[in-house]
């Protein structure tokens, strides 16, 4: 199995950037797809964008499609959410995911989860 501990999150302004980062410990990582996924007080828990074990193939929410980036360090066990223009809409706790199931944008489908970072964009 595998722990994952995120960081980086905090109060942005709208417009600023903000870069996300989960490290990831145990089992060995590069056989892992990543998701980030993020829930907001009240909300369901949502997707947000997900890296295949590789790196090679990435898929995005609409909703963050253009504004936010995902990667992955193999060597570190490590995957990154670089969030650029946030909005107060993005306003949420945000936890990465593990899978080794298959490249997938399915919360259900991941068996390893972080606590989650909170993060609060204002207007």
């Amino acid at each position: 199995q595998v722990q994952l501990v995120e960081s980086g999150g905090g109060l942005v302004q709208a417009g600023d950037s903000l870069r996300l980062s989960c490290a990831a410990s145990g089992d060995t990582f590069s056989r892992y797809n990543m998701g980030w996924f993020r829930q907001a007080p009240g909300k369901e828990r949502e997707f947000v964008a997900a890296i295949s074990w590789s790196g090679e193939n990435t898929v995005y929410a609409d909703s963050v499609k253009g504004r936010f980036t995902i990667s992955r360090d193999n060597a570190k066990n490590t995957v990154a959410l670089q969030m650029n223009s946030p909005k107060p809409e993005d306003t949420a706790a945000y936890h990465c995911a593990a899978t080794k199931k298959y490249f997938t944008t399915r919360a259900a489908a991941y068996d390893y989860w972080g606590q989650g970072t909170q993060v609060a964009v204002s207007s």
